[in-house]
């Protein structure tokens, strides 16, 4: 009798697993082909930008344009991602699905014109919108809708990075600080893996790092450098308080803004001005958009941060004020690619200092901050893999980790629920 008892709940895992295959399958599809038209679309306004440095003088108006199209169409799509993570807590008519088509153009006005943010926020979005689309098409209960959701973000996560797996799980670990739900474990392995295959087949080409750093065997015992994991550690940590730092001075600014500036669309107006001052004063482009590459290719970006002497001692923070100050004040995008960008200029100036190995630094700085901002180190310490190769896991666990618990129990994503202290006598 127990043997049957067994074989009928692999019979019921084979059917789950079919059954959100099914579900998840043309869902993933759409995430991936709009995430896909998104980075086409992304990059060809990032040239025109590039082409046009007149443009920058428009971002008042483009952040003005942003304010009354969310006004006018986006209702309570203004949340974003917090939008989607509180639907999966507690469902509450769905994410409209005009999150998606709203965030694509915001997102594209925001680079067009001139604004520091990433693609993560409007990737996930749309993938969130997509997903409640579909899940309203499918008439499913609460529960499935909650796992649809969550297969909706690792999708559009997915895609956007091409990194299936880190996807997978960023999904089930960002709605709730020390804890994951595995019951949308393989739907999201599912969608992530449909989803990324979509947009590669599309065409597009993520971005390709290398870690050159090997380890001398003559400086380690066993295999491990603890000299290096010291520096490692000492790194994480300065990571999870710029993680803390990034996130309390975006939402420091959305706050105040709100408070002190009763003219609403004017917000975004001074933003984009501040904005504009930086630039003339610091006299570089570099901290406008994305930063994975600079027009100048001996500029300031995520590429170069993996060389030595690559960024500036202060890069880190200049792209950090830039993208507070652009989120913090309406316009659209994600704070995700900027943080990496944080990260690996912080690493380079950190290898600097301690005489580590800059790309390796780098490379954990663009994962660590990223983790501490987000509370996501163990699909981070993945995404070191999927970026980067699996020689350096070690480094990555620790630094992910470590930002995670010098990055407090905030982060930038408020509707985050808070499941366990970090700290188990903070309770």
């Amino acid at each position: 009798m127990q043997s049957i008892k067994k074989s009928f709940e692999q019979l019921s895992i084979a059917n789950y697993l079919l059954k959100w295959t099914i579900l998840v399958s043309p869902m993933a599809i759409a995430v991936g082909s709009i995430v896909a038209l998104f980075l086409w679309l992304l990059d060809k306004v990032t040239q025109l930008r590039w082409q046009n440095a007149w443009l920058l003088y428009l971002l008042p108006l483009a952040g003005v344009l942003i304010y009354f199209l969310y006004q006018q169409v986006g209702k309570k799509t203004e949340a974003g991602n917090n939008l989607i993570i509180d639907e999966i807590h507690e469902p509450d008519g769905g994410v409209p699905a005009r999150i998606a088509p709203l965030v694509l153009a915001t997102t594209l006005l925001t680079h067009l014109f001139g604004g520091s943010a990433g693609r993560e926020g409007t990737a996930v979005q749309m993938g969130g919108g997509i997903a409640s689309l579909f899940g309203r098409w499918l008439k499913l209960n609460q529960q499935d809708l909650r796992i649809l959701l969550m297969a909706g973000i690792a999708a559009g996560f997915a895609a956007v990075f091409g990194t299936p797996v880190a996807g997978t799980v960023f999904a089930m670990e960002v709605i709730a600080i020390g804890s994951i739900k595995y019951d949308a474990l393989l739907p999201c392995l599912v969608a992530s893996l449909v989803a990324n295959f979509t947009c590669s087949t599309w065409g597009i080409h993520h971005t390709a790092y290398a870690i050159r750093f090997t380890h001398a065997g003559s400086d380690s015992l066993f295999g491990i450098d603890y000299l290096l994991i010291g520096k490692t550690v000492i790194a994480g940590i300065a990571f999870g308080l710029t993680a803390f730092l990034f996130g309390e001075m975006q939402h420091g600014i959305k706050d105040w803004s709100n408070r002190l500036i009763k003219i609403k669309w004017l917000i975004p107006a001074l933003g984009a001005c501040i904005i504009i001052g930086l630039t003339f004063l610091l006299g570089t482009r570099d901290y406008l958009g994305l930063g994975v590459y600079s027009e100048n290719p001996n500029g300031v970006s995520i590429v170069n941060a993996f060389n030595q002497g690559g960024v500036d001692s202060w890069s880190w923070l200049w792209k950090l004020l830039f993208t507070a100050i652009t989120l913090g004040t309406g316009f659209k995008g994600g704070e995700v690619t900027p943080l990496f960008f944080i990260g690996a200029a912080l690493g380079n100036t950190l290898a600097w200092v301690s005489g580590a190995p800059v790309d390796l630094f780098a490379a954990l700085g663009f994962i660590a901050v990223f983790a501490g901002a987000t509370n996501t180190p163990i699909a981070c310490t993945i995404m070191g893999v999927e970026l980067f190769g699996g020689e350096h896991i070690l480094y990555y666990a620790i630094a992910c980790f470590m930002a995670y618990y010098f990055s407090g129990h905030s982060g930038i994503y408020s509707a985050q629920r808070n499941r366990s202290s970090k700290i188990h006598h903070l309770k």
